[in-house]
C-alpha cells in the first residue's frame, strides 16, 4: 500500500502545496472542534490541536521521506542531485504543515518565539530547495526522517504531559514514555543527526556544490540545521536532568 501511494504521487504533475495545506487546516479546525465539545481549557486545546496536526505530518512525512531516497538510484542520492518530484512532494507536505502551525503559533501563542523562530528557519531551509535551488533535497529528507522518526512516541508523551497535572492515568503514562522517548531522541538528534550534519557540512563547504547551489543558501543550511540540533540537544539534555532529578528526590522520599 505504501509503495503504491509513493508511486501515485511520484506520477502526480499537480502542485500538492495547497491540497496538502487544506488538508492540514481541517485537521486543526475539527481538533479544535473536538477538543471544544469535550470541554478542554484553552491552552489544553491549542496544545491538542497543534499535537493533532504533528501526528498527521510526523510519521507519515518520515515514512515519505525514506520512501523517496529509497527510490533514488543509489548514485543519485548526493548531496547536489537534482529533486526528484517525489522528493518535491514530500517536501511540498512538509512545507504545509509548518506553514499550518506557524499560523497556529502566529494567531494564539506570539510570544513563543523559539517555536516561531524554528518553524521560519525550518521553511527557509524547505522553501529554498523546493522553489529556488531545486537541488540537495537528499540531505534535507534525510534531516526530515530523522528529525521526525521520534514524532509519534513525542506526541504522545506530549499529550501524556498536558493531562499529568490532572489525570493520574496521563501522569503514570508520561513517566513510562519519558525514558524510552529521551533515549531514542538522544540517539536519532544527538548521535545520527550530528555524524550526517557533518558530512553534509563538509560537502557544502568544500565547493562541490557551487553550479547548482549558490554559496549563501548552502551557509544558510549550515546555519539553520546546525543549529536546530544544538537547540535539539539542549533540550533533551534538560529533560534528562530533569528526570534524573526526580528519581532522585523519589528515592530520597522512600528512604526517610
Amino acid at each position: 500500500m505504501a509503495v503504491g501511494i509513493l508511486d501515485s504521487l511520484a506520477a502526480e504533475e499537480r502542485w500538492l502545496y495547497p491540497p496538502f495545506l487544506a488538508m492540514y487546516a481541517a485537521i486543526y479546525c475539527a481538533g479544535h472542534l473536538a477538543l471544544l465539545s469535550r470541554r478542554w481549557a484553552r491552552p489544553l486545546r491549542l496544545d491538542g490541536a497543534s499535537c493533532l496536526i504533528s501526528l498527521a505530518h510526523g510519521t507519515p512525512a518520515a515514512l515519505a521521506a525514506a520512501g523517496a531516497i529509497l527510490a533514488m538510484h543509489p548514485r543519485a542520492r548526493g548531496f547536489a542531485a537534482p529533486n526528484s518530484r517525489l522528493q518535491e512532494h514530500v517536501l511540498d507536505y512538509s512545507v504545509a504543515y509548518f506553514t499550518m502551525d506557524l499560523l497556529h503559533y502566529l494567531a494564539f501563542l506570539p510570544g513563543d518565539a523559539l517555536f516561531i523562530a524554528h518553524h521560519l528557519a525550518t521553511l527557509f531551509v524547505f522553501v529554498t530547495c523546493r522553489y529556488l535551488v531545486r537541488h540537495g533535497a537528499y540531505a534535507l529528507l534525510v534531516l526530515l526522517v530523522l528529525a521526525e522518526v521520534t514524532s509519534l512516541l513525542q506526541n504522545a508523551w506530549t499529550l501524556a504531559g498536558i493531562w499529568r497535572a490532572e489525570k493520574p492515568a496521563a501522569a503514570r503514562v508520561y513517566r513510562a514514555l519519558s525514558p524510552p522517548f529521551y533515549f531514542l531522541y538522544t540517539l536519532v538528534r544527538g548521535v545520527a543527526g550530528p555524524l550526517f550534519f557533518l558530512k553534509m557540512s563538509l560537502f557544502y563547504l568544500s565547493g562541490q556544490a557551487v553550479d547548482v547551489i549558490p554559496w549563501w543558501v548552502r551557509i544558510s543550511w549550515i546555519v539553520v540545521v546546525g543549529t536546530a540540533i544544538t537547540v535539539s540537544n539542549l533540550w533533551i539534555w534538560n529533560l534528562w536532568k530533569e528526570l534524573f532529578r526526580e528519581r532522585n528526590q523519589t528515592v530520597a522520599k522512600k528512604s526517610t
